[in-house]
């Protein structure tokens, strides 16, 4: 789907390790990023989803088929960071969209703290990734996805943070966003 309907590019696949806990993090702007991102990436990434999907049966399964799990937005919670943690100890690879939402323009502009925060407790490397034209895929009203160009762009594994000290996660997650923004101003 991303090469034959949307055009799709991808730029720094080598930077994926293939093996091993690693904590994808990146921009959000359409219910195709998901998927998108898990195909790019090359293995199995679990996501966090908001609980409300969980409540709709068919819906349901096949998000947990593919690894997701629920959070509860707006709070700490720490049974969403269990299990991206059992899903780290397992070697599974786990994506977080650090705006916690999707946005309209794709940017990250007010980034949470979560995933810094898993990173620091697995102590596992973090990999940003940007997903440019996602957001265009729909109209508002549309139910139909549109074909739009859409790129991909891989960075380089950031280090976890040495504690949990909330300015170091601070940091680390804003230089996160700022990779994430600036990957996506390069455009297509």
């Amino acid at each position: 789907m991303l090469h034959a309907y949307f055009r799709g590019r991808i730029y720094g696949a080598e930077n994926v390790p293939q093996k091993g806990p690693l904590l994808i993090v990146s921009n959000h702007a359409s219910d195709f990023d998901p998927p998108l991102l898990s195909n790019c990436i090359g293995r199995p990434v679990a996501f966090m989803a908001k609980e409300e999907l969980f409540r709709i049966p068919v819906l349901k399964q096949a998000i947990e088929l593919y690894g997701a799990y629920p959070v509860k937005r707006g709070a700490a919670d720490r049974n969403a960071i269990r299990a991206a943690l059992n899903s780290l100890n397992t070697g599974w690879a786990v994506g977080i969209f650090l705006q916690g939402t999707r946005t309209t323009d794709a940017r990250i502009d007010d980034p949470k703290l979560g995933a810094a925060l898993i990173a620091a407790k697995a102590n596992v490397p973090l990999l940003p990734v940007s997903l440019w034209g996602t957001e265009k895929i729909f109209r508002q009203g549309s139910t139909v996805p549109r074909r739009v160009p859409v790129t991909v762009r891989i960075g380089e594994l950031i280090a976890p943070p040495t504690s949990t000290d909330k300015e170091e996660l601070q940091a680390l997650t804003q230089k996160c966003a700022d990779e994430i923004n600036a990957m996506h101003a390069l455009g297509r």
